[in-house]
């Protein structure tokens, strides 16, 4: 068994490299044992022990470079348990797109004119921004838990998912755009003999796919945050966090 200060030492070690929390509570569980092991195996005192689990984590916290995510350097064990949940989150994301370029097509078959199906265009793309924005609203208690500057002991953001919130303003607005300006090339191309800029139906069809892959990212980040968080739910009542 450990101390509190004990275990607070081995917390503040990753909280100086970096890490968030939800993560930093996976890789405190495999240092404990770590530690727990050495001490029972060579009978060393915590403080041995500990600095001899530094030494065999010591390639995992060299700082490297993720520059889709992170601006500044982070821990090599932090860039690869990233990218591996992102990896999944895009690939569902990938899908989810897939889906919903298909309804952007059938809305031109559907639609009588070009007026009725720029109506189903904006009414459809809306969606795609506003339920996440109304998800966002009616999970009121982790607001908190969104914002750059909310972090655990002011130093570590509370989940590997918080800090990409801000991406949803961007490309929200850029929706909001598309919806503004409606579409005419996709509808002209399939249901009438006018002739089409090749650029501007290339441009029609490859960018609403593009933003709702992003705005589908947000979302499912969003639920994997909140889904992280309420794994960590005890441990953030004790911590005083909730």
């Amino acid at each position: 068994m450990f101390s509190p200060k004990q275990e607070q030492a081995i917390t503040d070690y990753l909280i100086f490299h970096q890490l968030p929390l939800d993560i930093l509570l996976e890789v405190k569980d495999h240092m404990l044992s770590q530690v727990a092991d050495i001490q029972a195996e060579e009978n060393k005192s915590f403080e041995e022990a500990f600095h001899k689990t530094q030494k065999l984590w010591e390639s995992e916290f060299k700082l490297t470079r993720y520059s889709l995510f992170y601006r500044e350097q982070i821990p090599v064990i932090l860039k690869r348990i990233v990218k591996e949940k992102y990896n999944v989150i895009f690939r569902k994301s990938l899908l989810l797109g897939l889906a919903s370029f298909t309804v952007n097509l059938l809305l031109i078959y559907f639609s009588a004119d070009q007026e009725i199906y720029n109506d189903l265009f904006r009414f459809y793309n809306s969606l795609i921004v506003i339920v996440p924005f109304l998800y966002w609203i009616f999970n009121r208690k982790m607001r908190k838990y969104v914002r750059a500057d909310f972090k655990y002991q002011k130093k570590s953001f509370f989940t590997m998912y918080q800090r990409n919130f801000g991406i949803f303003a961007v490309f929200g607005n850029f929706i909001f755009q598309m919806i503004l300006r409606g579409d005419k090339y996709l509808f002209r191309f399939f249901r009438s003999n006018d002739p089409v800029s090749v650029f501007q139906f290339m441009l029609s069809l490859i960018l609403p796919y593009l933003l709702h892959i992003l705005i589908f990212f947000i979302m499912i980040n969003f639920y994997e945050h909140k889904k992280s968080l309420m794994r960590m739910q005890n441990y953030l009542k004790i911590s005083g966090y909730n």
